[in-house]
């Protein structure tokens, strides 16, 4: 039986463009899909770093004026991954973050270079590359959620389609003028097609004409169909729900792996965690925090942002601090959280670490030296660092929703789930519930015994891709097995 064909859409692939999980995800579930008979090829943007770093690209096709200039469809490989790589220089090659100017602004043209990328995903789905036809069109966000619309307006014998939504928040939505300049017809801009409160937008496309549409956790697909969490999609997506699924994300177990990891100071397997201390010790001191044991050391990876709670956690400081813990944060995004969390830690040297930005290494040494994992989200659709938590032997701290619900059981649920506890959840997410939250933990973090079990049952649990991806495989088949 010849393997299932997927082209996956994906506006960044871990590792060679990352701003966030989407990168992760999109880089990973290729090579997992593997040992499930799928053989998938992703389509991304030909950014500086893609087009520098893919090995062996061969131009598969190109033409003259591609959404305003000159375009090449490129074929390479890079880390394992098979790639197509749509290299429109006007378009991608443009310094910094892929979606935003080195301003923090949103680019311009960003409804014609994401259709452009969705247009070129529909053209590979119609068999403009003859070695390599898919069975399944799998778009991810709205950066490619004009995918299945392009191959439903198109009119013609297609592949199925996927979209799977990453995070509701992020909708691309455009001015409705756009329709003419990426080749939509107008007929499309009506309240049952693309049409979204006057304008266009590029994940409603996806929602509406997609065959199947996955999300990364249980939880957060049952969310998303209520008028809050849908964040104007609640109606389309109750409508829809029959073919709406939540999978589950994984982690790349070989990138996140305590015994291998180059980027922690001391490596340590789940048999023995005597190394942890070691690592706690260098992250204090990487953070300009008091050298001790007897602290908890809370660590915090995230966007600085209101969606990941992040301004409860200031106001649960006090707590923090009353409690004789310390907190090491790395992130940024909102200025002003950036100002009040950098204030905190001058108010409070040795106490509290703060650095604004994003760093790998440190990211891996926070996993691997922090007693506890903060992730206070108001909403998160699965979240990728409690996964990485549970594999390095922190102990998540999170809220009750998406997949922090469904991937952390709380010390107080173990015996009625029949589950082993791994961690701690609050509700309803507001900063007293957080701070009582806290105070619970530091009492277990001081009765080492319940530590020690709840880090040996977090390194005990599976984050990897290796069931989630079967969960994919399953999807694409029946889809296939439908449409056939």
């Amino acid at each position: 039986m010849r393997p299932v064909r997927v082209l996956a859409v994906a506006s960044e692939v871990y590792p060679i463009v990352k701003t966030g999980g989407l990168a992760d995800v999109a880089g990973a579930l290729p090579i997992a899909l593997k040992a499930h008979g799928v053989e998938m090829r992703t389509l991304m943007p030909g950014y500086p770093d893609v087009t520098r770093i893919v090995s062996n690209a061969e131009e598969i096709r190109s033409w003259p004026d591609y959404f305003g200039g000159p375009g090449r469809l490129l074929a390479g490989s890079h880390d394992g991954l098979d790639l197509f790589v749509l290299d429109v220089p006007h378009l991608y090659a443009r310094p910094g973050n892929p979606y935003v100017t080195t301003e923090g602004v949103d680019w311009p043209d960003n409804g014609v270079r994401f259709a452009a990328l969705s247009r070129i995903a529909a053209d590979i789905g119609h068999g403009l590359v003859p070695a390599f036809v898919p069975d399944v069109v799998h778009a991810h966000d709205w950066q490619a959620g004009l995918a299945p619309a392009y191959l439903h307006y198109d009119n013609r014998p297609r592949p199925g389609t996927v979209m799977t939504i990453h995070n509701m928040a992020y909708q691309g939505k455009f001015a409705p003028e756009l329709i003419g300049a990426i080749g939509l017809p107008w007929h499309a801009f009506n309240v049952n097609e693309i049409e979204y409160f006057g304008g266009i937008s590029f994940l409603k496309a996806g929602l509406q004409y997609a065959d199947r549409i996955s999300t990364v956790s249980p939880t957060y697909a049952q969310e998303i169909q209520s008028d809050e969490g849908g964040m104007g999609f609640g109606g389309l997506l109750r409508a829809r729900a029959n073919v709406l699924s939540g999978i589950l994300n994984g982690i790349d177990i070989s990138v996140w792996n305590p015994q291998d990891d180059a980027h922690i100071a001391y490596r340590y397997g789940a048999e023995d965690l005597t190394f942890r201390a070691a690592n706690k010790a260098v992250l204090q001191q990487q953070f300009n925090l008091d050298s001790s044991d007897e602290a908890p050391l809370l660590g915090v990876i995230s966007r600085l942002s209101w969606q990941k709670g992040l301004d409860l956690l200031l106001e649960a400081i006090p707590t923090i601090l009353a409690e004789g813990m310390q907190l090491a944060l790395l992130g940024s995004g909102d200025r002003d959280l950036q100002d009040r969390y950098q204030a905190a830690a001058r108010a409070n040297p040795g106490r509290i670490g703060v650095v604004i930005g994003y760093d790998e290494i440190l990211a891996h040494l926070l996993q691997a030296g922090s007693d506890a994992l903060i992730v206070p989200s108001r909403f998160e659709p699965c979240g990728l660092t409690q996964l990485c938590a549970l594999r390095y032997g922190a102990v998540p701290i999170v809220s009750r929703v998406g997949g922090l619900e469904d991937t952390i059981v709380d010390i107080s649920e173990a015996d009625a789930a029949n589950r082993d506890a791994t961690g701690f959840k609050f509700a309803p997410v507001t900063a007293e519930a957080l701070a009582g939250t806290l105070r619970k933990a530091n009492t277990a973090f001081h009765d080492k015994p319940t530590w020690r079990q709840l880090q040996r049952h977090g390194l005990a649990t599976d984050v990897s891709w290796r069931n989630r991806a079967g969960d994919y495989a399953a999807l694409y088949r029946g889809l296939m097995a439908e449409r056939a």
